[in-house]
């Protein structure tokens, strides 16, 4: 354990910021299967508009990098354009 005041706080703030990813990234991939099961069905469009605007806003608070996320987005929709 470290003894220097700020080193304490950092180690809080750290967990507490792992906890938030580690759920936003839980999200991010729930909601990108659900859209890749949806290809192909009735409800494809609001899976993948639910999954790429989840992907975005992770990239926008730093979850995951922006080149990571748009190569998600882009995987998955030329999985959704070769199903049409």
């Amino acid at each position: 354990m470290a003894n220097i005041k700020s080193q304490k706080k950092r180690i809080l703030t750290n967990e507490k910021r792992q906890e938030r990813n580690k759920a936003v990234k839980s999200e991010l991939k729930t909601r990108v299967k659900n859209a890749a099961r949806a290809i192909g069905t009735e409800g494809q469009d609001d899976a993948v508009k639910a999954a790429v605007k989840r992907l975005d806003t992770a990239a926008t608070k730093g979850v995951i990098h922006k080149n990571a996320a748009a190569r998600k987005k882009s995987r998955l929709m030329k999985r959704v354009n070769a199903s049409a």
